[in-house]
């Protein structure tokens, strides 16, 4: 995530699934055959597969009672990876990735706000966030981004007492004669609760376009108009959610790069590193989560206001704001009660 923010879409050199891809496709035309996809990708999915792959992967991560069991984990990178390949076979190896790939659309969108990009098969140096210009008229891509956001609004939910209370209480009565009834129990209200986040976050977008739309007295459909400006705010929800995770768990890598496979190596002296688990003051952490949520916010309000002051008439402009103004003060308020909470 840092990379795409700071060099642009690295993410596309990186991508496992599309080198894979390319290495079969090489090796194919090395033996004289020729592979022509058989499919024509349906312009009306747009980023729909590529919602549903994120939100799979963050049910995985957020609901599953063990997504750390390396059994799941192997068996969800196969069921992905098949999915990917046989859809890069059906429709093109970059027209699937683009659309198809959670991981690709997540980064994509993230890169855009770089100060680096490509024109043309060029690299080109631009202001930051102006990636993030321009309408969004891709269908799905609200349910893309509201998975983005929703899935990072759950994780903090999830970590909240009442919530933990109310998990408690379901699993209660089962937890000891039937605990299988009881994980699935608990399975079922993690869904659900992942799932109305992703459809509040949504939700909250639309009615706030809706009111924009209201105000103005356009013909011009807004909710394209304005939904990059969500992009920057789904970057912060995971800087703030995630920033501690990555400082402390991060540190782990001074010892498994002495000993990556388990062999009781010492190659660089490290193995013995003992990280420290609270790096960070409480309230330097509060501090740095509260300024992320309140920066996004920022920027993506700017995202807006400078998308509706270039398709908009001077006063419309500033009166389609408010609802997005209120829309950003919603979410803020959102972000700030769970980290709270957590």
């Amino acid at each position: 995530m840092p990379l795409q923010v700071l060099f642009g879409n690295v993410w596309r050199v990186l991508n496992p699934w599309i080198a894979v891809a390319d290495g079969v496709a090489w090796l194919w035309r090395q033996l004289g055959q020729d592979w022509t996809p058989p499919l024509d990708y349906p312009r009306r999915l747009g980023m729909w597969p590529g919602a549903v792959a994120l939100a799979l992967f963050a049910a995985l991560e957020l609901t599953y009672a063990e997504p750390a069991s390396p059994r799941a984990l192997a068996l969800a990178v196969a069921i992905y990876s098949y999915a990917m390949w046989f859809g890069m076979a059906a429709f093109g190896r970059r027209m699937w990735d683009d659309h198809g790939n959670g991981f690709t659309g997540y980064f994509g969108l993230l890169a855009r706000i770089a100060p680096f990009g490509e024109h043309e098969g060029r690299l080109v140096i631009r202001m930051p966030f102006s990636g993030l210009a321009g309408a969004e008229r891709t269908p799905g891509m609200l349910a893309f981004i509201a998975v983005m956001l929703g899935s990072v609004g759950f994780d903090g939910l999830s970590r909240a007492s009442f919530w933990q209370n109310l998990r408690a209480d379901l699993e209660g009565p089962y937890i000891v004669d039937a605990p299988r009834t009881a994980e699935l129990l608990s399975t079922g209200m993690a869904l659900a609760g992942l799932l109305a986040c992703i459809l509040l976050v949504a939700l909250a977008y639309r009615g706030a376009t809706w009111i924009a739309e209201a105000m103005v007295e356009t013909e011009r459909p807004l909710e394209p108009e304005f939904l990059q400006s969500l992009v920057p705010i789904a970057l912060v929800y995971a800087v703030a959610h995630y920033f501690t995770a990555f400082i402390i768990t991060g540190q782990y890598i001074f010892s498994l790069a002495s000993d990556p496979f388990g062999f009781g190596w010492d190659l660089f002296g490290t193995v013995t590193y003992s990280p420290n688990i609270a790096p960070l003051a409480p309230n330097i952490v509060w501090y740095v989560q509260v300024g992320a949520l309140v920066a996004g916010h920022v920027a993506g309000l700017m995202v807006a206001h400078d998308r509706a002051v270039t398709i908009l008439p001077a006063r419309d402009a500033l009166r389609s704001q408010y609802a997005m103004l209120g829309l950003m003060v919603v979410y803020t308020i959102g972000g700030l009660w769970l980290l709270s909470r957590g």
